[in-house]
């Protein structure tokens, strides 16, 4: 899978130019375009590691999140008393960055400028794809996430058309009928949204751009991409 080799490439470079390790071997799987995108992502990664942002942030798993609908004044407050902005106030970041909690433990990236030109082209060829059926999403009387009166209607000047789509390749389908196997509403299924004419043209399109996403999610967060691998394996058991 092209995917998986060029997430392999992107984290053997990652640790390689962290570490001062020996150049990667390049796979004879991956077309210039594909190594250019994660060279240029790998820079940015790279920038990104030494460049830390260590402000007092608490842990994640200990902050004491409020539960249920409103504001608890109390409960923010200290949160608040636990976790203050820093004294340096507010600051700009406009360069590869990462901010870490107050144990060390990176909880974001933050990675300006990591797509390359070919890969921004591709995004929005299939944004273009996408538009008949973003335009037949937004309905007068859609739900929350259609609804016309959230949407600008579209004018002539306008680059990308206004909707909502849910994309999924698989979904399981609770709380709806399954026509194919009534006594098994657990049967994956593909979101309506891909079982159209192009959505085939829109997979291939999205494939590269997608690549590139998992890509940084095997450095960033291996243990949610190999998960994810795990996921996708089991859908054929």
């Amino acid at each position: 899978m092209v995917t998986h080799v060029a997430c392999d490439y992107t984290e053997e470079k990652f640790n390689a130019e962290k570490t001062g390790g020996d150049p990667v071997i390049l796979s004879p799987n991956l077309d210039t375009d594909l190594v250019m995108a994660c060279d240029r992502l790998v820079d940015r990664l790279i920038k990104a590691y030494k460049n830390p942002n260590a402000n007092r942030y608490c842990k994640i798993q200990q902050i004491d999140l409020p539960k249920g609908p409103g504001h608890n004044e109390e409960r923010e407050a200290r949160l608040l008393e636990r976790c203050p902005p820093g004294h340096e106030g507010t600051k700009l970041i406009n360069i590869p960055t990462t901010i870490l909690d107050a144990s060390s433990a990176i909880i974001a990236w933050y990675l300006p400028d990591a797509l390359t030109d070919a890969t921004l082209k591709e995004i929005w060829a299939a944004t273009d794809l996408l538009a008949p059926m973003l335009e037949k999403s937004v309905k007068v009387d859609g739900i929350w996430r259609t609804n016309q009166e959230w949407f600008t209607p579209r004018s002539e000047n306008d680059v990308l058309t206004p909707g909502c789509l849910n994309l999924s390749l698989v979904w399981f389908q609770q709380g709806h009928e399954n026509q194919s196997d009534p006594e098994n509403q657990s049967d994956p299924e593909v979101s309506a949204s891909l079982k159209g004419p192009s959505s085939e043209d829109i997979l291939k399109a999205i494939a590269r751009p997608a690549a590139i996403a998992t890509a940084a999610l095997r450095v960033m967060h291996p243990q949610q991409y190999w998960t994810g691998l795990q996921a996708f394996a089991s859908l054929g058991d």
